[in-house]
């Protein structure tokens, strides 16, 4: 095993250089709202997030070098440190709280303030922080070169080749660019429908694909394989579930559907039987899949958490050496403290004191195993939402047992949920930061109070976003479908009121297990199942472009460089369309949408839209090309 003292970073621990600026900081802020806000609308829509620190980094680099003509590497690293915590925040914040909204569309109780959901996004961001910071030495000294951090290694890799910075940045710009005048076009304008289906006479099976640069984009990142299971999850809910059920019910009204399955059928589609039954066997899928996932990492588990609590005894880097400088664990302890008052305080949040210290105990818990799970497997095979899910059985089961059983006990389980999702993503993410910086030399002190800036300056955004899209769309819709919120919704009203529809969740459980017994990973396939197959063949374009590139007969080097150019020009697309995303909402709230939808005055027969909503996506699978393969690299 390696030691600090046999390591040598890039900047060596002697060296002075600009870090910690108002210009790393103020960039990272408006990243960290940016990719916040973007990856809040993805993941609503998609129901997976992507990482944003190497985007962040390269518009750094970007705008650092070559903007400001300053070559500073630290300076970028803060930047990415800042603005990827507005990614990571957003994510755990998406998969919980949208549930608070749909029970207020239901009547069960007042929509959740702006405050309120900025104040369980801030203690969660801000524990998950907290928590890491003991854990530095354990996790990224102590065991470099035995916990590859792949993301954070990776980030490092794109800051040391800086050289490239400034074209680098500007494919993640033009990405950004292409795709937010695709959105408008698609979503704005509506001159062409926004997806393409294709149904067979006499089947009530249904196949067709969005054209959405932000979802195409999801699948180039993931990659074939994760693609390729998604799209299997929906080519079996959408072409042999609801066949099925059309078929052998078609005279029968099956809770929790109101009407004959044959009239909801001709009234309304595939869509109106996936709406009323599939989503149940898809959540049912989903919640097996994060249990099956979160069983199988439980000797890793508690290995982890029993070598990192070991690895805490030798204490924090808290030596004279510029790179060993971490917050005082007098601070820290301190402020976890405070932070344990405020969850027993916030009255969104109703836990007793011992409530309080219960969810904090868990919420370090989990954010050892998120710091050490990532270090091994990636911020991507992190169980996140099998903790999630987890804690929100046990809080529920302990909520309804203690008398706290109605709408009350509802709102603070997912409350409790919220904040231990967000502390293991939000840790996930600073222990990735960390390792880059270990890698750079920076200094640790700078970065962790850069991800505290980040934490707070995306909780006060998330609760704006929030509020926008639910009022331009509403969650659980066609635009929004909150796939993990409506999970989470579910799995607490069914402890809470036992009113699911069980046979259906069950048939999703059973799903799962046979799909792990077949050696399939079973949350990739639960999300197909449950989102609609449009989608999932959209992602599913993406993995096929990526499989091609993959497959290329072309040297080591220039693969691997047409391979990073597409996932940077992707990652450009998703921020770029999320925030016209967000865009349109707030032209929806106004009533403005109305006003520049053209599909009404166009009024083209369904042939030729649907011919013009493929040849825009030609369109954009073409300027993934321009931007990986046909670009022309300057010497």
């Amino acid at each position: 095993m390696e030691n600090k003292n046999q390591f040598k970073p890039y900047i060596p621990a002697e060296k002075v250089t600009p870090e910690f600026t108002v210009t790393s900081i103020v960039m990272g802020i408006l990243l960290a709202v940016i990719f916040g806000a973007a990856n809040a609308y993805l993941g609503l829509r998609v129901g997976m997030t992507v990482s944003a620190s190497i985007p962040a980094a390269v518009i750094a680099m970007g705008v650092i070098r070559v903007i400001m003509r300053k070559n500073s590497i630290l300076e970028s690293n803060i930047v990415q440190t800042v603005g990827s915590a507005g990614e990571s925040l957003a994510a755990g914040a998406i998969f919980t709280l949208p549930a608070l909204f749909l029970w207020a569309a239901e009547g069960k109780m007042d929509k959740p303030s702006i405050l309120e959901i900025t104040l369980i996004a801030l203690l969660g961001g801000l524990l998950g922080v907290l928590f890491m910071v003991p854990l530095r030495n354990a996790l990224i000294v102590k065991e470099h070169g035995i916990l590859p951090y792949p993301e954070g290694t990776a980030c490092a890799e794109v800051l040391l080749a800086g050289e490239e910075g400034g074209a680098n940045a500007s494919t993640v710009f033009a990405g950004m660019g292409l795709a937010a005048a695709f959105k408008f076009v698609i979503d704005g304008l509506k001159v062409v429908p926004s997806e393409v289906s294709f149904r067979v006479k006499g089947f009530a099976g249904e196949i067709g694909t969005q054209i959405y640069p932000a979802v195409m984009s999801v699948g180039y990142i993931c990659g074939p394989k994760i693609s390729s299971y998604m799209f299997a999850g929906g080519l079996v809910s959408w072409l042999v579930l609801i066949p099925c059920i059309v078929l052998f019910g078609a005279d029968l009204t099956l809770y929790p559907g109101t009407a004959p399955i044959g009239e909801m059928f001709a009234a309304g589609g595939a869509s109106a039987i996936w709406g009323s039954y599939i989503r149940y066997i898809g959540a049912g899928a989903l919640a097996a899949g994060g249990i099956i996932s979160l069983i199988k990492s439980l000797p890793l588990i508690v290995r982890t958490f029993r070598d990192a609590v070991k690895g805490m005894k030798g204490g924090m880097g808290s030596g004279s050496e510029r790179t060993a400088q971490d917050l005082s664990m007098k601070i820290i302890l301190v402020a976890i403290g405070v932070l344990t008052i405020l969850v027993w305080l916030v009255p969104a949040i109703p836990v007793t004191l011992l409530g309080a210290v219960i969810v904090v105990i868990f919420g370090f818990f989990f954010a050892t195993v998120s710091s050490r799970m990532v270090g091994l497997v990636g911020s991507s095979n992190n169980p996140v939402s099998g903790m999630a899910i987890a804690t929100l059985l046990i809080a529920t089961i302990i909520l309804k047992m203690t008398g706290d059983s109605g709408v009350h006990g509802m709102q603070g389980a997912i409350a409790i949920g919220s904040i231990i999702c967000i502390v293991a993503a939000i840790a996930g993410d600073t222990s990735q930061d960390l390792k880059t910086g270990y890698l750079l030399g920076a200094t640790p002190k700078k970065q962790q109070i850069g991800e505290l800036i980040g934490v707070i300056a995306a909780a006060f955004a998330i609760g704006g976003v929030l509020y926008l899209l639910d009022s331009a769309w509403g969650f659980g819709t066609e635009e929004l479908g909150a796939p993990q919120a409506m999970l989470m919704k579910m799995i607490i009203e069914g402890v809470m009121e036992n009113n699911l529809p069980w046979a259906l969740v069950f048939i999703g459980v059973f799903l799962a297990i046979a799909v792990e017994v077949v050696g399939i990973p079973v949350l990739p396939f639960a999300i197909g199942v449950y989102l609609p197959v449009q989608l999932n063949a959209c992602i599913m374009v993406g993995g096929l472009i990526r499989l091609a590139f993959d497959r290329m007969h072309k040297e080591e080097k220039e693969k691997e460089r047409i391979i990073s150019d597409g996932i940077l020009y992707c990652s450009g697309m998703i921020a770029g369309e999320g925030l016209v995303g967000i865009l349109l909402a707030l032209l929806a709230v106004f009533g403005i949408d109305t006003a520049i939808d053209l599909s009404g005055k166009l009024n083209l027969p369904t042939v030729v839209a649907n011919i013009g909503s493929l040849i825009v996506f030609a369109l954009i699978i073409l300027t993934v090309l321009k931007f990986s393969i046909w670009r022309k690299k300057k010497a």
